[in-house]
């Protein structure tokens, strides 16, 4: 018994070796009809100028309303970090629960017109740390809205943030950016943060993106190592009744068999 405990030893690390690289292999294969695809921000800025925005949802996001408790978890006063946000609904649900809300969005058309269509007035002023970029600061409510490349957002900005709220913007980002993304995200997390993640899975070879498959596999990859991974929802979008919006006409025109819809909450280990 004494000889096979010490075989086990010897095999349970190669063993688990094997599987990681099988996971891994698992998820390039699968990934791999997305993996050259590269969306330039001046084709979004064109989406945008053109009013080819079907990702805008015109209502509050259901998932963000079905796990809004579970993000907040008791807390008040909460800063809320929306990626890619566009002129979301969300961020003003938000702020009114009087929380505060930072965001980044590449069209500047986009950022005005939440502004906008919410009745909202604004400020606008440069942003010294970014080159080019700017910032647009709601009168009424503690909105910040930073025109630029997410990439070249940090927390030497506005700081770390306790929750983030990301529906559209992991599926939108190049596939092969992902891990800098990741990091990014890590780093922008203070210790209580408590991260939403909207992720979509279909048969790529269906369609080419974006929005791009993120399977779970790849979300733990990418966060499993410093954060706590919790899967909260998972919605057939092709069955759901709340999916017959703007949703389920991407879908027809995507030529999709399923599509999957999946919420994570993700939140930095303890240390």
């Amino acid at each position: 018994m004494r000889d096979a405990g010490s075989l086990f030893k010897v095999l349970w690390p190669l063993l688990s070796r094997a599987a990681v690289g099988w996971g891994q292999t698992n998820i390039s294969s699968m990934l791999a009809p997305q993996s050259d695809r590269v969306m330039a921000l001046g084709e979004w800025e064109e989406r945008w100028q053109e009013d080819r925005i079907t990702f805008h949802q015109p209502h509050v996001h259901k998932m963000l309303e079905n796990n809004i408790d579970k993000v907040l978890s008791g807390r008040t006063g909460v800063r809320f970090f929306f990626p890619l946000c566009g002129k979301a609904l969300d961020m003003k649900w938000i702020a009114d629960m009087g929380h505060s809300v930072v965001g980044v969005e590449i069209s500047e058309k986009g950022i005005k017109q939440f502004f906008e269509d919410n009745n909202m007035t604004y400020s606008e002023e440069p942003v010294p740390a970014i080159p080019g970029a700017k910032v647009f600061k709601s009168s009424e409510r503690n909105i910040s809205l930073y025109q630029c490349d997410l990439f070249n957002f940090s927390s030497s900005i506005e700081g770390q943030f306790g929750a983030i709220w990301d529906r559209g913007s992991l599926v939108a980002i190049n596939p092969r950016d992902r891990e800098k993304y990741a990091a990014l995200i890590i780093s922008l997390m203070a210790k209580d943060c408590r991260y939403l993640l909207d992720t979509l899975l279909y048969n790529p070879e269906s369609y080419g993106g974006p929005p791009f498959v993120v399977p779970d596999e790849q979300v733990a990859s990418l966060f499993g190592n410093s954060c706590d991974l919790e899967q909260l929802q998972s919605l057939d979008a092709m069955d759901a009744l709340d999916a017959l919006d703007a949703l389920t006409g991407r879908q027809r025109r995507w030529g999709l068999d399923y599509l999957t819809e999946t919420v994570h909450l993700i939140t930095p280990k303890s240390t």
